[in-house]
Parts: structure tokens; C-alpha cells; sequence
């Protein structure tokens, strides 16, 4: 049975959540309750319960003169005419990397690998949480916009020079030696000056979502970063500690 447990609203996630989601579900009790916990969200929901009517929506979405672009597909597996995995496959053929949650009552490894590997970005089975649903579309759509933006390959930030294309950084004229996990932590927050980022984003954009160590590396991390890029580590200049909510730089 479908859990509904409505998640919090919180104001800054819901000034993020301006995104539109396709649902893709027969079931029209769930398409209904999945739809009102994610415009509770502050998404705007398209729903369908018909894998051909789901395709054509997406083709009229990646025509160039489409101002409805779809940022995120959330997908069932058992759909009339077309089924999930076809639609992923297409997608995907067809170079459409919008981001896909399969939603489905098969539970099996086989069955969620089968859907990570036709191309879905993420895979929930049923039974599940609305806050976990809610929790996984935003990770996705926030994944997608940073994966969008579009690098520069020389960052410049004061005496720091980070060229993304070599993998090397500059600092006050010499050439420092990263890790590949603190290079990325620096490119980063040189991508998104001043913005505040908590332990959890940072390490769901450089470990991964699937990371399952203790979120305190992030901290060690960012020591390290500082012991080789600030001249008094113990009063930074670029890596700032923004009480109780995270880091940003500068």
C-alpha cells in the first residue's frame, strides 16, 4: 500500500522547485496522490497514463520553439500501448537525457538493473514514501541543472586560477597538487561563488548518492583544501565556514 506521508515544505527548496515533471502512471489513484505531493512542492505536474500520449509529449518538449520544457520523467513500467522500458530506450536512442525515475511494484535486482541500464537515472519500487519520491525528483533536477551548465575551462577567483580542461589550479603564481576529489570540491564552488552548500549536496554532486561513508569527510576535505589554498588556513579568505548551514567560497 501507497504511503501518504506529505512532506514539509521548506522556503528556499520551494523557490528552487519551479521545474516541470511528466508522470507517467496508469494507476490513477497514485498519478493523483504522487501529483498533489509534488505541487504541494511547488512543481507543476503533467500527468498521463498512456505510454504513447507520454512519447508525444515529449516530442512536442524538444521542439525548439516549445516554452514547456519538461525537466524530470517519472515512469511506470506496466503502461498501455507503450511500456517504460520501451520509453526509456527511446529517450535515450533518440539523445533525450532528460532525467527518468522508474516507478514500479518489481521489486527483483534484475529488474532494477534491467532499468538502470536502458537508461533511467534512478529506480523506486513500490510500496514507497511520498517524501522519499519527493526527495529523489528533487536530487535528480538539481543534478540535471548543474550537469547543464555549461564549463569554462579557466576559473578565476583573486590568486586562484583553475583550469578545468588540464585538471590543474594556480595559486599565487604556483602550481598546487589536488586530489582528484579536491579538485572537483574547487571547481565546484569556483562554478557557484558565494553560494552556501551543505555537507549533503556536496557530497551528492562530488561522491555520489550512493556514497555511504560519514559525511564528516566532507569536512576533512575541505581542511585539506585549505591547508594548500589559503594563506592562513585557520582564518580563510576562499573556503568559508557558514554556520550552520555549510561552505561556499568566497
Amino acid at each position: 500500500m501507497l504511503t501518504l506521508d506529505l512532506p514539509s515544505i521548506n522556503v528556499r527548496e520551494r523557490i528552487q522547485s519551479s521545474s516541470r515533471i511528466l508522470l507517467i502512471e496508469d494507476e490513477e489513484l497514485i498519478r493523483n496522490m504522487i501529483a498533489l505531493n509534488l505541487e504541494e512542492e511547488g512543481y507543476e505536474v503533467i500527468k498521463t497514463s498512456n505510454g504513447r500520449e507520454a512519447l508525444n509529449i515529449l516530442e512536442r518538449q524538444q521542439l525548439p520553439s516549445s516554452e514547456d520544457n519538461i525537466d524530470m520523467v517519472i515512469l511506470d513500467l506496466m503502461l498501455p500501448e507503450v511500456n517504460g522500458l520501451d520509453i526509456c530506450r527511446l529517450l535515450r536512442y533518440r539523445g533525450n537525457m532528460i532525467p527518468i525515475l522508474i516507478l514500479s511494484a518489481k521489486a527483483a535486482e534484475t529488474d532494477r538493473v534491467l532499468g538502470l541500464e536502458v537508461g533511467a537515472d534512478d529506480y523506486l519500487t513500490k510500496p514507497f514514501s511520498m517524501r522519499e519520491l519527493v526527495a529523489r525528483c528533487r536530487a535528480l533536477i538539481r543534478r540535471n541543472s548543474f550537469n547543464n551548465v555549461t564549463p569554462e575551462s579557466v576559473r578565476q577567483y583573486k590568486d586562484i586560477t583553475l583550469f578545468s580542461d588540464e585538471c590543474r589550479v594556480i595559486v599565487r603564481g604556483e602550481e598546487v597538487n589536488l586530489s582528484p576529489k579536491e579538485f572537483r570540491l574547487l571547481e565546484l564552488f569556483m562554478t557557484y561563488p558565494k553560494r552556501v552548500w551543505d555537507r549533503e549536496q556536496l557530497i551528492e554532486n562530488i561522491w555520489g548518492a550512493d556514497f555511504l561513508g560519514d559525511t564528516k569527510t566532507v569536512d576533512v576535505h575541505i581542511r585539506w583544501l585549505r591547508e594548500k589554498l589559503e594563506k592562513d588556513p585557520s582564518n580563510p579568505e576562499y573556503l568559508i565556514t557558514v554556520r550552520g548551514f555549510g561552505y561556499r567560497f568566497g
